[in-house]
């Protein structure tokens, strides 16, 4: 889809909202809650594809998104921030949802630090949503955060992590309540250690993460079964690598947490970190995830 920024908005110095609308006037596909798009972003020598998740209602005339600069962005979040003007228009890739509630939950605890709160906003439009809400934050960020909250009992705003009593909250939550958490990858693994340490069934706590990938050292990947060699750079993914060179990877998130580009490894050992291979997946180093992993090995062969 081609849209137009229609609307920029600076919440914090690190925090920009965008108003995304087509430009022919439209109407845009669904977006439940939970769901990203993919925004294609222009660079001096590549084009970044960055994930962000929607913050308006489902039926908006106009998507809505938050984006952090990122301190040491490879290219996406600073063009953003730096350079994108009203009237920019983005390739945009049509909505996904991979972190919609759970239907089955009867009652839902949310917990978020900082840009993790995005999945959440959309969360709270919805009529009848039994949820508890905590958000952490920096004190300086609470009055911006706080504006974009509804107000009530069921939602709490931290100025420190320490102020979230994380055991007892998760320790006194009723039978069929589901967890879910979004945030800096610290935050959501603290939250985890205390849930599966607190007794939580794995099917009861739902994470989303769009950390994206990071460099490193260079590396080769041959794909065997079509015949390709791509050489994956110091500041681009091996889904980057692999696009770059024609071929069309499945892909959904770019931010290792659902699964989607998967990839069998035939020879090689990969650099795991993603979010969705447990850690007997990893200690195997049978599968890589190309949006964020890399290769400890010189070379890669996958089985593409």
């Amino acid at each position: 889809m081609k849209l137009k920024i229609e609307a920029i908005a600076t919440l914090t110095p690190g925090i920009r909202k965008f108003t995304l609308a087509p430009v022919d006037g439209s109407p845009l596909p669904h977006a439940g809650a939970g769901s990203h798009v993919v925004l294609e972003i222009p660079g001096p020598s590549r084009i970044w594809k960055n994930a962000y998740s929607i913050t308006s209602a489902a039926d908006a005339p106009a998507y809505e998104i938050m984006v952090r600069r990122v301190e040491k962005s490879r290219g996406g979040s600073a063009w953003l921030h730096d350079h994108a003007k009203l009237g920019d228009v983005l390739e945009v890739y049509p909505p996904q949802n991979l972190f919609a509630p759970q239907r089955l939950a009867k009652r839902h605890l949310l917990l978020s630090a900082g840009i993790g709160i995005t999945p959440f906003l959309s969360y709270v439009r919805l009529a009848g949503l039994a949820y508890e809400f905590h958000h952490c934050c920096k004190p300086e960020d609470e009055a911006a955060f706080r504006a974009l909250l509804p107000s009530g009992p069921q939602m709490t705003l931290h100025t420190s992590r320490h102020t979230l009593n994380l055991e007892a909250l998760l320790k006194s939550q009723p039978l069929g309540t589901h967890l879910s958490v979004c945030g800096p990858e610290s935050f959501m693994d603290m939250v985890l250690a205390t849930a599966a340490h607190a007794g939580w069934p794995a099917a009861k706590v739902h994470k989303e993460s769009f950390g994206g990938a990071t460099g490193g050292e260079p590396f080769v990947a041959h794909m065997k079964r079509s015949g390709v060699t791509v050489t994956v750079g110091r500041e681009e993914s091996l889904l980057d690598a692999m696009e770059a060179a024609g071929l069309a990877p499945p892909c959904l998130c770019r931010g290792g947490a659902c699964g989607e580009c998967k990839l069998t490894v035939l020879e090689g050992v990969p650099d795991h970190h993603d979010h969705y291979l447990s850690e007997i997946e990893h200690a195997a180093n049978d599968a890589v995830m190309t949006c964020v992993s890399r290769a400890k090995t010189p070379e890669l062969v996958l089985d593409f």
